[in-house]
């Protein structure tokens, strides 16, 4: 005992000091500790203490141990860290613990939060309430209904008590159909004269950014408008150039068809579903945002150069009902389509471009007007405890040309169950690690403009703080099966989560359980790549940051009535057998469950060596072209090492984390931030955003891309052109190589290998 009465009494100082614990402001604690009173100094010159009497001196002796033990014991357990933290070889991006450094420290792991989390998520849901208020009607961007649903949605956002709510409201060019002189589809003979009016269908469908023209010729049925489609034509002698083109909905997107039948030389575009008699809506700029400022953001009064979006078409497209394309399809001489090509319980028909009467032809009217529309999208967040910086964006697009049960409805109810559902567990113990943004996007039926001009406005930083976005656009269009369109990045996340929540069919049975009983390969069941069309497709390969989306979809009769007036709540509700409530739930979990991991996780649950796979399968196809290359004195082994130099920057990645401090907090950034921009180096760097705004150079569009490359490849010896060949394996390779530098670290530990 004496000698720890000397250790402490050396240990104590001669003057009065605090000492602080805890990381903010509100955490510090401060313990002041003062001698004894003086005595004078001019009766005890020397300074000396008052005498006290060894009974005193035994009491305050093991009052002040038992503090320090209790101070010692109290700061220790602050540092001790979870026993069931699994950082490992096996799951270096799981963290299955989470640590509240307060001054009442709380601890959970994985099983808690996902408790914590699917609690409060079915407690007090108003899911089904927001879905049926959000598609009580029509509400495009630029309406009053639209303006209302944008100010219910924020103030339901300031009601959970989120740490920040605002709003961002950029200016878009949109096409709207002008009332005064309403779209015409006519059959005319050799005088111009009508012969007979084929009806549209219903006025207020239309495309939005069709050129505006008045357009006359014969006619050829396409099928659905690919590529693939076109050159089938080709080989069958039918001339699409000079005629216009009826084709059918499905596989691709209404902007896609447009183009490929404008590169086919069409001058007019008519689109028919054909398996519902209401015409179905869609815009056709291929690509996203405002097409009048390509690039830049619609921010109003900025003076932007006079330009236009190559994606606008030159042609005029026009959507039209089933039977008035029926009618057009009868009329049709030239070759029969194939039975394969006819769509189902429709008759033998022609091809075009000939009528059955050859002095007949098929003339459009297309008179849409252009509007400059104020968007809203709204924007609420929850502030990230060590990362606050790097913000994990869930997002739903809110305006709908038609009611939009399954458009805009569940997407947006969902997110506001998501922000309240993570706000009460912030108010109950949770700190995520990372800020979680929640955004209400406008303009989505216009081409994601809402989410593409946000993304112009803050291009220069999104990589730098963006860890990940998820889009809730259409997630319930059935209840069967389960499908994840995402950036490769996400695949082991999205195993993990859906291999925790159960199938909407089953609930014994979880949604990875119920896909892999009904599928031989379940992997191609529940992968799909990025959806062009989609707000999640360009924050990945415009700005850089890894995107996914989640929906449940039918397997037998898709839901038909996407983008028409009959998209409903009651409608969507009744194909699901009543059972839309609680589908909306389930995917509300699987995206809650990822959103909760992505904010949580020390080191970001993204799988960083998934374009190891990517680019092999990529890679596979390229030596059946050595010989065409050899020919013209070039070679893919600059190519090759570029893909071997990324192949090592991951594999020294991953080493890199395995044999460092993960409880450090600087060493966890540091790496997390080179994860996070992965999907940014494989955007080009030689390209401009203006003019190829997409420049992902594996699922962007443009020269740059590795499409455009093995597509220039597979021409023929005659039609290759080898100055643009030599400047896209150029692009391609240099780009990959650059992504190979920057994820290998600093550039000491940059070795190359050229």
């Amino acid at each position: 005992m004496e000698s720890v009465r000397k250790i402490f009494n050396a240990a104590m100082p001669s003057q009065s000091y605090s000492i602080y614990r805890g990381v903010e402001e509100d955490d510090e604690a401060e313990l002041h500790m003062e001698e004894a009173p003086h005595g004078d100094q001019r009766s005890n010159p020397k300074g000396s203490r008052c005498p006290i009497s060894p009974q005193h001196q035994k009491l305050i002796f093991i009052i002040t141990m038992t503090a320090l033990v209790a101070f010692l014991l109290g700061y220790v357990s602050t540092l001790s860290r979870c026993t069931r933290c699994d950082i490992n070889d096996n799951n270096l991006l799981s963290d299955e613990s989470y640590e509240q450094k307060d001054s009442k420290p709380i601890r959970m792991d994985w099983a808690e939060l996902k408790k914590l989390f699917t609690g409060y998520l079915n407690n007090g849901t108003k899911i089904d309430e927001n879905i049926r208020k959000v598609s009580a009607g029509r509400h495009p961007s630029g309406s009053q209904e639209n303006s209302e649903l944008a100010s219910y949605v924020l103030d339901t956002l300031k009601g959970y008590n989120l740490d920040k709510t605002w709003v961002n409201s950029p200016f878009a060019e949109l096409q709207f159909p002008d009332r005064t002189r309403p779209n015409t589809l006519n059959i005319v003979n050799n005088t111009n004269k009508i012969v007979a009016a084929i009806p549209i269908g219903d006025p207020d469908v239309y495309c939005p950014y069709s050129a505006s023209a008045t357009v006359q010729g014969g006619l050829v049925y396409v099928n659905y408008g690919r590529q693939e489609d076109f050159k089938i034509l080709s080989t069958w002698n039918v001339n699409v150039s000079g005629s216009l083109v009826i084709i059918r909905t499905g596989l691709i997107s209404f902007a896609e068809k447009v183009y490929n039948a404008e590169a086919a030389g069409a001058i007019g575009a008519l689109i028919f579903p054909d398996y519902t008699e209401t015409p179905v809506y869609g815009h056709v700029h291929f690509g996203t945002g405002d097409p009048y400022t390509p690039g830049f953001p619609s921010i109003n009064h900025t003076q932007f150069p006079s330009f236009k979006s190559s994606g606008l078409p030159k042609i005029p497209a026009q959507p039209i009902s089933l039977s008035s394309a029926r009618s057009l399809l009868r009329e049709l001489a030239g070759p029969s389509a194939s039975e394969s090509w006819r769509p189902a319980d429709f008759p033998s028909h022609g091809l075009g471009p000939a009528l059955t009467n050859p002095l007949h032809k098929v003339q459009l009217e297309v008179t849409n007007v252009r509007q400059s529309v104020e968007l809203h999208n709204v924007f609420g967040s929850i502030t990230g405890r060590f990362e606050p910086e790097h913000y994990i964006v869930v997002g739903a697009q809110r305006d709908s040309w038609g009611p939009g049960a399954a458009k805009s409805g569940v997407g947006t109810a969902t997110l506001l169950e998501l922000a309240r559902t993570l706000s009460m567990m912030v108010r109950n113990g949770f700190r995520p690690r990372r800020s979680i943004i929640f955004v209400s996007w406008d303009g989505g039926d216009f081409g994601s403009i809402g989410a593409t001009e946000w993304l112009e406005g803050y291009l220069s930083m999104l990589h730098l703080k963006a860890a990940a976005y998820m889009s809730l656009d259409t997630p319930v269009l059935g209840d069967e099966n389960f499908v994840a369109k995402s950036s490769p990045l996400f695949n082991n996340l999205i195993e993990t989560i859906i291999k925790q929540v159960d199938h909407p069919l089953q609930s014994q049975q979880s949604i990875y359980e119920y896909t892999k009983a009904k599928s031989t390969n379940w992997k191609t069941s529940v992968f799909s790549p990025l959806k062009k069309d989609t707000s999640a497709f360009t924050f990945t390969a415009f700005a850089g940051v890894p995107a996914l989306e989640f929906s449940f979809v039918e397997n037998s009769q898709p839901y038909k009535f996407l983008d028409t007036k009959q998209d409903t709540y009651d409608r969507l509700n009744h194909i699901m057998n009543g059972r839309l409530p609680s589908v909306a739930l389930n995917v509300a979990e699987v995206v809650g469950l990822a959103l909760v991991k992505l904010s949580h996780d020390h080191i970001l649950p993204l799988e960083y060596k998934a374009y190891n796979d990517v680019l092999l399968q990529h890679f596979t196809n390229l030596p059946t072209y050595q010989e065409k290359l050899k020919s013209r004195g070039l070679t893919l082994q600059w190519l090759y090492d570029a893909r071997g130099d990324y192949t090592r920057a991951t594999e020294r990645l991953k080493e890199a984390i395995q044999g460092s401090d993960l409880t450090n907090e600087k060493v966890i950034q540091f790496f997390n931030v080179r994860i996070m921009r992965v999907e940014f180096y494989f955007l080009s760097q030689y390209e401009s955003a203006n003019y190829s705004p997409y420049r992902h150079i594996l699922l962007g569009r443009g020269e740059h891309t590795l499409e455009a490359l093995m597509e220039h490849l597979s021409k023929d010896q005659k039609d290759i052109d080898d100055s643009k060949l030599r400047m896209q394996i150029a692009l391609f390779t240099w780009t990959l190589e650059g992504a190979a530098d920057a994820l290998s670290g600093e550039i000491w530990e940059v070795e190359r290998s050229f």
